[in-house]
């Protein structure tokens, strides 16, 4: 998908096209248009900073200011330091007709777009008074899928596009990120990449002929495209605006269960995203952790380790067997696992490093990873449960009686 926008020809009114014929093999497409965009967001190629600062000068014009002096950063966090060493940082005030810098009458011209933008959308909705249904089925199941059995279009495009994409970019990928900042930036942050849910939600609307938006929104569009196939972070001051490099690495995995190709951060042995000035975060399975977790794990290490998740990474990193073994943990009660035959349950007390005692239970994943294995994981359980049968009904809402009649868990 190209980086530069497209410029609507034709001014025209905005309609919402009312198409019945959604086939499963046109829905089919929905899964393509969101891969496209999950390539933008989780790039980790040099920014194309002609196209970027191209579009970022078009929303300054729009919003009523002279182009900007552009100061090219390795890394957000590095943005966030320039910030605050040149004083950059503004007080955003919406009060009034219009804002008093050029982040706030950005931010009110882009949000005004989205607004009139959906007003468009929702007159599609036909079956509005059951959406938020249809968007929980559509979640559930491939589009193509959801199509055969009469869901909306705008139920798939919420839950396939949007939703999908905001969990990978915006709450995954763009959070872990905000990690790496300080609490307060002093601007408004731009996410750049990390804002493909936005862009690609109403481009499929456009791009399946869904919708006809008016000329100043589609342009808009066009512009936020071209910024989100470009660039990483930035933030935009009245004559300056600081652009952020994209990160030299990104690796993720798609999220086990996930049928709308949701991905999580995760690299086995190294930092899972880093950027060109070294600022980076080690990342297992969608979990930031230290980097000993990764590089050195060590059982004096997990014991003295207070978030529960980071430990969790950590034995697993090492193994449970040879954690059980060296650590020494105390096995409470085993049982066969009724809600996945062939395999057991098993709890376990430890110290969680300050003295107390929790308890842990080892089970074995109902579903095979992609490559065919079954992963044992531990969960930390409340230390009034004593059975391993009990501590698994828990995690599921249930007491051990109900949880002992399952043919299998799901």
């Amino acid at each position: 998908m190209s980086a530069t926008p497209r410029r609507s020809k034709a001014r025209h009114r905005a309609t919402f096209i009312d198409n019945t014929d959604h086939s499963a093999e046109y829905m089919f497409g929905v899964g393509a248009v969101r891969d496209a965009w999950l390539g933008h967001g989780l790039c980790a190629r040099p920014s194309d900073r002609a196209a970027a600062e191209s579009a970022v000068e078009t929303l300054y014009r729009r919003a009523g200011f002279r182009d900007p002096e552009f100061v090219w950063v390795p890394s957000p966090p590095a943005g966030s330091d320039l910030i605050a060493a040149e004083g950059l940082a503004t007080t955003l005030s919406f009060a009034g007709d219009g804002a008093d810098c050029v982040s706030a009458r950005m931010a009110t011209m882009l949000s005004e777009s989205r607004k009139r933008m959906d007003a468009l959308i929702a007159r599609g909705r036909s079956d509005w008074p059951n959406e938020r249904r249809a968007i929980e089925i559509a979640r559930a199941q491939p589009p193509d899928h959801s199509a055969r059995v009469g869901i909306s279009p705008n139920a798939i495009i919420r839950a396939a596009v949007w939703d999908s994409l905001r969990t990978t970019l915006f709450d995954g990928v763009a959070a872990a990120i905000r990690t790496l900042m300080p609490a307060a930036v002093g601007g408004v942050s731009w996410y750049g990449q990390q804002e493909a849910h936005r862009v690609a939600y109403y481009d499929t609307y456009r791009r399946f002929g869904l919708a006809r938006f008016h000329s100043v929104d589609a342009e808009l569009l066009d512009v936020h495209t071209a910024l989100t196939g470009a660039t990483g972070w930035w933030w935009a001051f009245d004559s300056t605006c600081v652009m952020a490099e994209r990160p030299i690495a990104l690796h993720a995995e798609p999220i086990p269960g996930r049928v709308h190709n949701e991905h999580r951060l995760h690299h086995l042995d190294a930092p899972a995203l880093e950027f060109g000035d070294g600022r980076s975060l080690f990342v297992q399975n969608g979990t930031i952790v230290p980097d000993w977790v990764v590089l050195e794990p060590t059982v004096e290490r997990i014991a003295g380790e207070r978030n529960v998740e980071v430990r969790r990474c950590a034995i697993e990193r090492i193994g449970w067997d040879t954690y059980i073994d060296s650590a020494g943990l105390a096995l409470i009660g085993r049982v066969d696992d009724p809600g996945n035959i062939g395999h057991t349950l098993q709890l376990y007390a430890t110290s969680d490093g300050r003295g107390r005692i929790e308890h842990i239970l080892l089970a074995v994943n109902g579903s095979p990873e992609r490559d065919g294995r079954r992963r044992r994981y531990g969960i930390y359980v409340p230390t009034r449960i004593s059975s391993a049968l009990d501590a698994a009904a828990w995690t599921y809402g249930l007491d051990g009686a109900d949880y002992a009649r399952l043919v299998r868990r799901t």
